[in-house]
């Protein structure tokens, strides 16, 4: 029988860091119903995107585009949890356990499901969208993966040379951008995939020493250079990656999306006094922990929830106002009650593959717990891109420049995982 939150939460010890943890969960919130909104499902099955009906409200990406901080968090986390289990497999092994269990569950289920759909010839319309938007979502968790692995070189670059270490990945976003842009180098943005995210994550490294002491001046540089950047270079105002345009500040991640990060994690630290005296009420602790332990379950559920919520609404025959609408802004009230009723059923059917299970000590090789890393990180990336539309007519997309299918990369992810999981012997 497992253990409630709230026993999870009365044995917390004083040392936690509880707004650490309120920030995790606030930060997956805020991208669920971020989604939630922006969905701009019209009577024919097709999903629009909010933010092009309405470009003004590209602005709100400024405040609501919170994934640097959930890197951020995820920095500290991993600072901390390295000290305390340093062997490389299985540091990887514990972190990894409850991360990749339930996204091949979700993987497994909706593999299965566009498998039938398509034998049936019923993955038209909303079900053809959901099978090719569901996996989206996965790219965060690819990108968490490649965070995970480099925590350890790059702890050790922290422990160096503090600030320096973030500076040499803050430095390598500009470099790449000013090849992208003023020498047009082919490919070479996609390195921002880990010179951006990694610069976010290493100021969780920062935090974990306590070594941000002027989160205004960062907040303010970030902001700063982000108003620049868009201003006058070519970056876009949308912090979020937008339909059919040029540039995106998300795929490829650009510098000014890690100015943003630094404006967002600066904001967030100036609120540090506040939150931590909002999360150490009994009631409030409570309801944190409870969340941490379903978050990831829901994360990769919510869409599902939502295109299942359109979807029954296009059953039933209810009216789908044109987005942007009056009418439509009436119904979003309704439309996240339900979204987020569907989401806990399918966090009830679903969450105990998120429950911590028992982590082995032994280390393993960290040969293969390194290529086993790579290959999940590399299969999930795939499988957001291509997701499950064309399943059996050989759909592919491009991850930088190789063609991956959905079940190569399901077959990647799923031989990565087993080598993670891989133990040192198999002597009891």
């Amino acid at each position: 029988m497992g253990i409630s939150a709230r026993e999870l939460a009365a044995a917390t010890p004083a040392s936690r860091d509880r707004y650490i943890d309120l920030l995790r969960v606030a930060s997956l919130a805020v991208v669920v119903l971020g989604h939630w909104l922006m969905a701009a499902v019209t009577e024919d099955g097709q999903v629009g995107n909010l933010l092009a009906v309405v470009p003004e409200l590209q602005l709100v990406t400024w405040v609501f585009q919170v994934m640097p901080v959930f890197f951020f968090v995820g920095g500290f986390s991993h600072a901390l949890a390295h000290r305390s289990r340093p062997a490389y497999a299985s540091f990887l092994r514990a972190r990894l356990q409850r991360l990749l269990r339930p996204t091949m569950v979700f993987v497994g289920v909706w593999g299965a499901a566009a498998l039938v759909l398509q034998l049936a010839g019923a993955d038209g319309g909303l079900a053809g969208v959901a099978l090719r938007l569901v996996t989206q979502p996965l790219w965060f968790i690819g990108i968490y993966l490649a965070m995970v692995a480099f925590t350890p070189p790059l702890l050790r670059l922290h422990e160096r040379w503090g600030w320096g270490a973030f500076a040499a990945l803050a430095g390598g976003a500009v470099l790449v951008d000013v090849l992208r842009f003023a020498a047009d180098v082919p490919f070479v943005e996609f390195l921002n995939f880990a010179f951006v995210w990694l610069a976010v994550h290493q100021l969780g490294f920062l935090r974990a020493d306590g070594m941000i002491r002027r989160p205004a001046l960062l907040a303010g540089a970030g902001l700063v250079g982000a108003t620049a950047l868009v201003a006058l270079g070519p970056y876009p105002l949308s912090m979020v990656g937008m339909p059919g345009e040029k540039v995106s500040n998300m795929a490829p991640p650009t510098l000014a999306l890690l100015c943003h990060g630094l404006w967002l994690v600066g904001a967030v630290e100036l609120l540090r006094g506040p939150g931590a005296r909002l999360v150490a009420r009994a009631g409030v602790w409570r309801a944190v922990v409870a969340a941490n332990g379903i978050a990831m379950t829901a994360f990769l559920w919510h869409l599902t929830a939502m295109l299942g919520v359109y979807g029954a609404m296009l059953g039933l025959g209810l009216e789908l106002p044109a987005p942007a609408s009056g009418a439509w802004w009436a119904q979003v009230p309704l439309r996240i009650a339900a979204a987020a009723a569907v989401t806990a059923l399918l966090v009830a059917a679903f969450r105990r593959f998120e429950a911590p299970g028992r982590v082995r000590r032994e280390g393993g090789a960290a040969p293969f717990a390194a290529l086993g890393v790579t290959l999940a990180l590399f299969g999930i990336l795939g499988l957001s891109m291509t997701g499950f539309a064309g399943l059996l007519t050989g759909h592919s997309a491009t991850l930088i420049a190789v063609p991956v299918t959905a079940p190569v990369a399901v077959a990647v992810t799923l031989a990565g995982w087993l080598l993670v999981d891989r133990p040192a012997s198999r002597r009891r």
